[in-house]
């Protein structure tokens, strides 16, 4: 449905115009009531003896002062505010000759009810409601002590909306309660999400570098003394890690501040000079003198995000640190939606990090399947230790990567399953919905 023309308009006014707007409109139904109108024989309620007086007429402009006055200063004093409306409504019934305070005299009053407990605190809005009620009742009371008549129908009418306007103010702000605590909860959340979005990211760019390089620091250690070509070859295996390591924490410490508005005015951080002698700043005079800027893939050797086609450069890697990676592709390979192509990746990754850090085996193998154009399916075992290697047990609570891999499954809406093989070895295995129409590479 489409807004009506006078929707901003109505936006626009203020809960003190609108006890304004409802005491004009009670005033002008009292006159009307007590003026014969047009296809009427005698006015709907006697005037009164002195409404048409000019006493009367000043008591109703004094109310009428006392309620522009309160309305004033509902969103600042709502407690003051409502004081002066219960006073205009009393001024205003002495020039009627009325046995109660009528429904039209209390009309600002139940928008200045509304206003107080849908804005205010609970305490002050009940104060404001028993003082609302107490008036009503005092009036009677009042014109009992007199020896006046009363009419106790109209009153508890004009009470009673008095209470429904009270109960629709509380509503309304249970509903805003409500709705900021249900905002605090999706913001919460959503910090939590995005913490462990982060910690899985670090834990499984993090975890497979440094795994190869404990590998080939021991096979140095091991070697230098005898096989100084060998130690050299595993020191740059080391090298090549490290710079992967580093690269993807500047990466994911750069995506994090791209938001912090003071990031850019932060000093640069000390430069650490890398094992080949040069700094970030010999690189960045490099790229001056020869026009060309060494990118982070350049220096980690694999793409930005990376995802299934960085298979072999991993096996790469891994086989340098002394287990072979057998890469095994099943159909034909498709475009994949980068998260889908990420995450798979990343499952990969960390199954060959546990491979090499904890079964003892010295292969694995990686099996990419495409057959089926809905899932992609991938599976990564190992057959267990070879003789004499025991298998590394991490042991429970010890760390988080299958954790993080069945996150990153649950996230996907797909299938996880880890275990030991029925002929010996582990096996971990996922399979990925392929949404249908997503964007892909």
């Amino acid at each position: 449905m489409s807004a009506t023309p006078s929707a901003p308009f109505l936006r626009r006014v203020t809960p003190g115009g609108w006890a304004a707007l409802a005491w004009l409109a009670g005033m002008l139904f009292t006159a009307l009531q007590r003026t014969r109108l047009p296809g009427q024989e005698s006015a709907e309620v006697f005037p009164g003896v002195v409404f048409l007086r000019w006493d009367g007429i000043v008591m109703l402009v004094v109310a009428t002062g006392l309620a522009l006055r309160g309305s004033a200063l509902l969103t600042r004093r709502p407690t003051a505010a409502l004081v002066y409306l219960l006073a205009a409504a009393i001024v205003a019934c002495t020039p009627l000759g009325v046995m109660a305070i009528p429904f039209a005299q209390y009309l600002s009053v139940d928008v200045a009810l509304y206003v107080i407990a849908a804005t205010g605190p609970p305490r002050e809005a009940n104060r404001a409601l028993r003082r609302s009620l107490g008036v009503l009742a005092g009036y009677l009371a009042v014109r009992l002590l007199a020896g006046w008549n009363i009419s106790t129908a109209v009153e508890l009418a004009v009470a009673l909306t008095a209470v429904v306007a009270w109960l629709l103010g509380r509503s309304e702000r249970q509903t805003q309660a409500h709705a900021e605590q249900t905002r605090v909860r999706v913001a919460e959340q959503a910090v939590t999400t995005e913490r462990l979005r982060i910690a899985r990211e670090m834990h499984d760019t993090v975890a497979h570098s440094i795994g190869i390089v404990a590998l080939q620091a021991g096979a140095a250690r091991r070697v230098i003394a005898t096989q100084p070509e060998a130690a050299r070859q595993a020191l740059a295996e080391i090298e090549t890690a490290s710079r992967e390591t580093l690269a993807g924490l500047r990466r994911m410490v750069g995506a994090l501040r791209t938001a912090d508005p003071e990031a850019e005015a932060e000093e640069p951080p000390e430069e650490a000079p890398t094992t080949t002698g040069r700094t970030t700043a010999d690189i960045g005079r490099t790229a001056a003198a020869t026009g060309r800027t060494e990118t982070s893939a350049e220096v980690r050797g694999l793409p930005e995000m990376p995802g299934l086609a960085a298979l072999d450069r991993l096996a790469e890697l891994t086989g340098n640190a002394g287990v072979r990676v057998a890469v095994r592709r099943v159909g034909a390979p498709c475009p994949l939606p980068p998260d889908i192509d990420l995450s798979a990746f990343r499952i990969v990754q960390e199954s060959v990090t546990n491979v090499v850090r904890h079964s003892g085996a010295d292969s694995c193998t990686v099996t990419v399947d495409h057959r089926d154009p809905e899932v992609l399916a991938v599976a990564v075992e190992d057959r267990g230790p070879v003789p004499g290697h025991a298998r590394v047990s991490p042991g429970p609570g010890s760390g988080y990567g299958l954790t993080g891999m069945r996150e990153r499954v649950a996230v996907l809406h797909g299938e996880f399953t880890a275990g030991p093989r029925p002929g010996g070895g582990f096996r971990v295995s996922a399979r990925l919905p392929l949404p249908t129409g997503a964007t892909t590479r």
